[in-house]
């Protein structure tokens, strides 16, 4: 789209009728031509009109060299389609529990019962897709913690990392502090505000330090740790025997979340799973006002330069 960054430059475009109009003419002194014969009078005459006429095209090509002057001045501009620019919002990071407990089939989706990594999967990735604007990553841990993605705007790929995801991928025990820690040393120095989501049905059996000291180390990044507690409590069926089990350390996990000025959350099923992740957008709301960039080309050069050449040609031609 072509526009002009400064019009108001045109209102310059009567300046030289102006100038003829109201100023005086310079007076020149004329020598008076006599010609006593009939025939050198026309031959005169003749010259007169051809003059007449290369005065106005002479005068045609002025004008147009000071139309293209003052369009020149005026600054055209080409305007490109506007480009989006990334947006400014959270550097958050998912952390998942893959220990072997997370096999257990206590949540229901579609009349049907799933473990409680699938049950995750599904709810966690409809969130992730609702991230738009925010650098999300992925961390994966049980016995160790794994950076599966690291912080990118990527999310379609982020989605696509957990939903390959299975239990005992990163083995059979559960390390809450070291999946802390990678989030810790991937958010290090990142400016803007850095969020972690925890997502564990056990305590931490692995690891060498205490979750607790390692949630104090967050505290002092300014990393804020929402904390999700995942599985049904353990009941008796009929014959008295125990379904489920559940060694969650819910107490470990809010005190994790009350030092680093998150919140605790316990998803027992699938409603109260989508829920923690509804309160956790909306207590960490997406940045939804998005910018735009137009590309700029400069086209002054091209009507200054043709005014320059018709403006050279006028002058030679008066040389001449």
């Amino acid at each position: 789209m072509l526009e002009f960054a400064w019009p108001w430059v045109f209102l310059a475009l009567p300046l030289p009728w102006l100038v003829r109009r109201f100023l005086p003419p310079v007076r020149q002194q004329q020598a008076a031509l006599r010609v006593p014969f009939l025939e050198d009078f026309e031959a005169l005459q003749g010259k007169n009109a051809r003059a007449g006429g290369r005065s106005l095209l002479a005068l045609s090509l002025g004008i147009l060299a000071w139309l293209l002057l003052v369009t020149a001045a005026a600054r055209p501009q080409w305007q490109g389609e506007a480009v989006p620019l990334p947006m400014q919002g959270r550097d958050l990071m998912l952390a998942v529990d893959l220990s072997g407990s997370m096999a257990e089939e206590d949540f229901v989706i579609g009349r049907q019962r799933v473990d409680r990594l699938t049950a995750t999967k599904i709810v966690a990735g409809n969130f992730i897709e609702k991230r738009k604007g925010d650098r999300v990553g992925l961390i994966l841990f049980g016995e160790q913690a794994y950076l599966q993605a690291p912080l990118t705007y990527d999310l379609k790929t982020v989605k696509t990392l957990l939903d390959e995801a299975f239990i005992n991928m990163a083995g059979q025990k559960t390390a809450i502090d070291d999946a802390i820690g990678l989030a810790i040393k991937r958010l290090r120095g990142k400016k803007g505000e850095k969020v972690l989501i925890l997502m564990s049905d056990g305590e931490n059996t692995a690891g060498a330090m205490d979750p607790l000291k390692a949630a104090e180390l967050a505290a002092e990044e300014k990393l804020k740790i929402y904390a999700i507690g995942i599985g049904a409590d353990p009941e008796a069926d009929f014959f008295g025997m125990v379904r489920g089990r559940s060694a969650l350390d819910e107490k470990t996990l809010t005190r994790i979340a009350q030092l680093t000025g998150g919140r605790y959350f316990r998803a027992r099923d699938t409603a109260q799973l989508v829920a923690i992740y509804d309160a956790i957008d909306a207590m960490e709301p997406v940045e939804n006002d998005e910018r735009f960039f137009r590309p700029v080309d400069e086209l002054f050069y091209w009507p200054a330069g043709a005014s320059l050449v018709l403006a050279l040609g006028l002058l030679f031609r008066r040389k001449g």
